[in-house]
Order: structure tokens, then C-alpha cells, then sequence
């Protein structure tokens, strides 16, 4: 009867659940609860799919008709035979095919369930069958047949569960589909269980269909571009075999220009299609303009404002443009870069020029500049071959001012191997350069520049994450007269040597420090997430730059600080203590796109 007055009032049940918690109704919950014996292997699955508390109402076949009352026992044992019916065949998808049900309603109103599930049936044998073009005599076709075999998922004395059951079947057509077979399907699924034994059987045939041979692109959804901008980045061929591994890779490539904000690719599968079949390529298109402003603070260089201008398709050629101004207190600059579209090779071909204006632990630099860089982007690195002119003002505080240019080749590489590139955890990142110019090419001083840095993160506990940094690099060159600021050495600032001022590591020359020839730092830095997005830090930084190894002793500075995970990536704010100079000092940075 409770139960009906829940149904039909049910505003009453929080009342009763005061009463019940203040101990005026004691009989509320043994009323309304059917208590579940159970062993811990399938109690909280029966407790999550089935209903104890009596708070799903009847099912359709106990409806009661209109005008008739029922007793608290009637509902029990309605709900008690619902119950009965149920559990079977929710345990079979556990692989318990013979369990022992018993329920009763006693004297006091209370009611029970106990439940043994008895043995969970195993997998006895398997048979995977193949028909269409894979069941061929071919080496190849026997191979991957055999390959299929090994990576079947429910191997014979494997438990069997119905959920592992669609698993394996799904990946099996999976394996078959990416490659080659892109119309496969299972044409038969059979899983003969024998309740007495507790063992399985599985059969399972699979129609490979024709293979599959690429045809022409198909491209849709292009208005601004031309499809030739498309096939630049096609690594596919007309003729090839069906790899759907290959076919992603075009859809990430596309994904990831500027051109166009998603790109879905995808094949005809139909089997009459299969000799040639189409590549269907559906592109969207992005906007090619856009305006940009930003706001930001750091304690390295100071208040920052930001403004951005990029467009994707100057003079309707998909050569992109990207420009930026950016004045900070201790620096201005501007620069201008055009980026013609990727190559089929996955090389993009870019030239551009820049300015930079900065007054920097009493360094004060001016340099113009322009040149061409090669690049190109792979999974996890990054290549880069540049050809630079710069010419560069410099006036040290106290110092003469000097005049240099250069023109330099350079080549840099950066691999990075972590789980998240936007918040690593656990991996590494390093990056090495190589660069120099001649006096015979348009350069005041013969120099070779090698410089490398990594950064490696091992997760500690649960929520720790532990960070090793180092950098080194050296300038091969008689002096450093004539060399530019961008091929010697400083050091100091937030994300290097906390502790001490931006850049003020390096070599005296009259009040100002300059860059030196030779180049060490490490760090070592303790990170607890103790509120999941947000933890303190401990760190150790050492580092110098100096003219010569021999001069070049490392500073100390140490501290601890604060992270927090935002949407932009891990922030981070330190107060760190120089040892050499014993003085503290906030390293912070905080970025705001408007």
C-alpha cells in the first residue's frame, strides 16, 4: 500500500524519509527495501541495473486495476517476482548461465533475494572463418589470416561475458575493414553455451568482400580554395591499396592548416566501386581573415599588449599571411611572415621579415631582419631549415655601441614524445639547432652555433609529477666581436634560471650584460596537483652563461610556488631566492586573448 500512495502522492515520500530518519517510522525502510544476499562478483551489478528500493513503480503486467487496493506484501512479492525474472538473464551477460534464485517476504514485512551464480561459463574453443577475396590462397591473405587468429580477443579459457564478447568481434572486423576490405562484415556470430559444462563455443564468419583499390578525390564543400591546394596535401594515389591509416592522416593534415576548420575523409564502399573506388573528401571551410588583441604581464618583460592580423588566401592563392605587433615594456617588436601552402612532401615553404626594439639588464638592441625558413611537421617532430639576414645596433650602458650583420644558415629539429602536448605528465621534449655565418657571406665574423635543450616529466604518485630540465650550447668563433645577440648566450628569468632578473646572466660589459659564448642550465622541479588543477611546486634551478667554459660558474636559485591547469595550459607563479645575489624575487606570467 505504501508503495501505491508513492505512486500516486509523491510529494509524501520525502516526509516519510524524515520520518524514517528521525526514527518516528522505523518501518519506512524495511518496507520499502528488499535486502540482496549476494557475492561481491555480481552484487554491484545486480544493485546498479535491478531495482532493491522499490522506487521504479510496477511493471506493466502488475498494474493494478483502477479502484483495487493491494497490501505492502502484494507489492513485495510482485516486485519479488519481477526480481526473479530478471536476474537470470542479466547474470548470463556476466557468463553465469545456471545461478540459484531464492526470495521470501517474512512475518515483520521485511523481504529478501539471495542469489548464487554458480560457475561462470569459459571459452572452450574458437573458430574464426573467412570467405571473399581474404579466404584466397595467397601468402600474403594466409598470413594476415593467421595474424587475425593471434589477435582475437576471447582466447580459449577466457571467461566469458557478453560485453568481451562484442569487444572481440568488433575489433576482428575492425582489423579486417582498415585495410585492403573496406565492405567486410561478420556474416555469422555464434556463441553455443552449455550450462551443465560452464564452457562456451564460438564461431565466427566473416565475408572480406572484394579488396579495395583508391580512386580519384571526390572533394566537396569548396568555394574559397581551389582543389589543387587539397591534393598538396594528399599523401594518397590513384591505384593504391585501401588503408584507412592513410586516409586519416590526410583528414588530420587537412584539419590541421589554417585553411579549412574540418575536413572528413572517407571512401565509396560499395563492392561494385572497389576496383577504383572514389575517396570522398568533404571539406569545411574556415574564415580566411582574422583581427586578433591580447593583454598580458610577465615578470620577465613587463605589461604586454598584442594585436594579430592573419589571412589565408592573399591575392586569392592560398598564400597566407600572418603578421603581428606586440609592445611590452622592456621590448617592442613586429614582424611579418607569408606562408606558401604545404607541399605534397608535407614541406611548407615560408619568407617574412621583423624588427625588434629592447632594453634588457641595460642591453639596449635594435635589429631588422628577413629570410626564408623550410619546414615540416611529422607526428611528434619537427624539422627546420632557415636562411637569415640581420643587422643589429647594440649599446651596452657604460659602452661604445656596436654595429653587426649576418647572414646565417640554419637547421633546428624538436621531438616530442609526451602524453599531452598542451600539459605533459609523463615523456620528453628535446630540441637541438645548429647555425653560423661566414665573412666571406655577407657576415662580420666567422662563427658556428650548437645549441640543445630537453625536458623530461615522470609522473610521481598519484598526484605528482616530477620535471627535469637542461639546456647547453656553445658559439664556436675566435671572439664574440661581430657575432649577433640571437647566436650568444643569457640567461636568467622565469623558465630558466629562477631567482634572478631576466637575461641578467651573462657577460659584464661596462653595466649592461651581454651574451657570452658558452651556455649551461638544469632544473629539477617537484609539482603536487593537490586540488586536481591546482598544486604547489618546489624547484632547484642552476645555470650561467659566460665567454669561456672555464668562467662559466653555474648561480644558484631555489623556491617553490603555484600551478594551476588552465584552459590555456599549466600557469605558473614563483618566488624564488638568488643565492649569489640573496635576493628574492616573483616570476609570473599571465596571458588574456581578447
Amino acid at each position: 500500500m505504501i508503495a501505491t500512495v508513492f505512486r500516486y502522492f509523491p510529494s509524501c515520500r520525502f516526509c516519510v524519509f524524515v520520518l524514517a530518519a528521525t526514527g518516528l517510522w522505523p518501518s519506512v525502510a524495511l518496507a520499502s527495501r528488499i535486502e540482496l544476499d549476494a557475492p561481491d562478483s555480481v552484487r554491484a551489478l545486480l544493485a546498479r541495473h535491478l531495482d532493491f528500493d522499490g522506487e521504479k513503480g510496477r511493471g506493466e503486467d502488475e498494474e493494478v486495476p483502477p479502484g483495487e487496493v493491494t497490501s505492502d506484501q502484494d507489492d513485495r512479492r510482485a516486485r519479488l517476482r519481477r526480481l526473479r525474472r530478471e536476474i537470470p538473464p542479466l547474470l548470463e551477460t556476466e557468463g553465469y548461465f545456471s545461478p540459484q534464485i531464492e526470495s521470501k517476504v517474512n512475518e515483520d514485512g521485511s523481504a529478501w533475494v539471495k542469489v548464487s551464480p554458480g560457475v561462470r561459463a569459459v571459452v572452450r574453443e574458437v573458430q574464426l572463418e573467412f570467405s571473399g577475396v581474404l579466404a584466397g590462397e595467397a601468402e600474403a591473405y594466409a598470413e594476415r589470416r593467421e595474424s587475425l587468429r593471434r589477435s582475437w580477443l576471447l582466447a580459449p579459457g577466457a571467461a566469458f561475458r557478453q560485453a568481451d564478447w562484442a569487444a572481440a568481434k568488433s575489433q576482428l572486423l575492425t582489423e579486417v575493414s582498415s585495410r585492403d576490405f573496406a565492405a567486410a562484415r561478420i556474416v555469422e556470430s555464434v556463441a553455443d553455451v552449455d550450462p551443465v559444462s560452464a564452457q562456451a563455443r564460438l564461431r565466427v564468419k566473416i565475408d572480406s568482400g572484394p579488396a579495395f583499390v583508391l580512386g580519384e578525390l571526390d572533394i566537396r564543400g569548396l568555394s574559397l580554395y581551389s582543389r589543387a591546394l587539397v591534393e598538396r596535401y594528399s599523401p594518397l594515389r590513384v591505384g593504391e591499396a585501401y588503408d584507412y591509416e592513410r586516409l586519416l592522416r590526410l583528414q588530420s593534415a587537412l584539419q590541421g592548416t589554417s585553411y579549412f576548420s574540418g575536413a572528413i575523409v572517407e571512401i565509396d564502399r560499395d563492392p561494385a566501386k572497389a576496383a577504383a573506388a572514389p575517396v570522398r573528401v568533404t571539406i569545411e571551410e574556415a574564415l580566411p581573415k582574422r583581427f586578433g588583441l591580447g593583454l598580458g604581464y610577465s615578470s620577465n618583460t613587463g605589461l604586454r599588449s598584442e594585436a594579430n592580423y592573419r589571412n589565408a588566401n592573399i591575392f586569392a592563392q592560398a598564400l597566407e599571411l600572418n603578421s603581428s605587433l606586440r609592445l611590452e615594456q622592456k621590448r617592442q617588436s613586429a614582424f611579418s611572415d607569408f606562408f606558401l601552402p604545404q607541399r605534397s612532401s608535407g614541406f611548407r615553404d615560408s619568407f617574412g621579415l621583423g624588427v625588434l626594439n629592447e632594453d634588457i639588464s641595460d642591453l639596449r638592441t635594435r635589429r631588422y631582419s628577413t629570410g626564408v625558413v623550410r619546414s615540416r611537421t611529422l607526428q611528434r617532430m619537427e624539422t627546420r631549415t632557415s636562411l637569415n639576414y640581420q643587422h643589429e645596433t647594440t649599446e651596452a650602458t657604460g659602452a661604445q655601441a656596436q654595429t653587426s650583420e649576418a647572414l646565417t644558415l640554419n637547421f633546428g629539429v624538436d621531438l616530442r614524445t609526451t602524453d599531452n602536448p598542451a600539459d605533459p605528465r609523463e615523456g620528453a621534449a628535446t630540441g637541438f639547432q645548429i647555425g653560423g655565418g661566414a665573412r666571406n657571406l655577407m657576415s662580420d665574423q666567422n662563427f658556428l652555433r650548437l645549441y640543445a635543450r630537453a625536458q623530461y616529466y615522470q609522473p610521481a604518485g598519484r598526484s605528482g609529477t616530477f620535471l627535469l630540465r637542461g639546456e647547453g650550447g656553445y658559439t664556436l668563433a675566435p671572439s664574440r666581436d661581430g657575432i649577433p645577440q640571437d647566436f650568444l648566450f643569457r640567461t636568467g628569468g622565469s623558465q630558466s634560471v629562477r631567482g634572478y632578473d631576466y637575461q641578467s646572466l651573462g657577460v659584464r660589459q661596462g653595466s649592461a650584460v651581454v651574451g657570452g659564448r658558452t651556455l649551461l642550465v638544469t632544473s629539477a622541479e617537484y609539482i603536487w596537483w593537490a586540488g586536481g588543477n591546482w598544486g604547489p611546486a618546489f624547484f632547484l634551478d642552476a645555470g650561467n652563461a659566460a665567454d669561456r667554459w672555464r668562467d662559466n660558474t653555474l648561480k644558484l636559485g631555489y623556491g617553490m610556488g603555484g600551478r594551476w591547469r588552465s584552459p590555456a595550459g599549466p600557469l605558473g607563479l614563483d618566488l624564488a631566492y638568488g643565492h649569489s645575489d640573496r635576493r628574492l624575487r616573483l616570476h609570473f606570467t599571465l596571458s588574456l586573448i581578447l
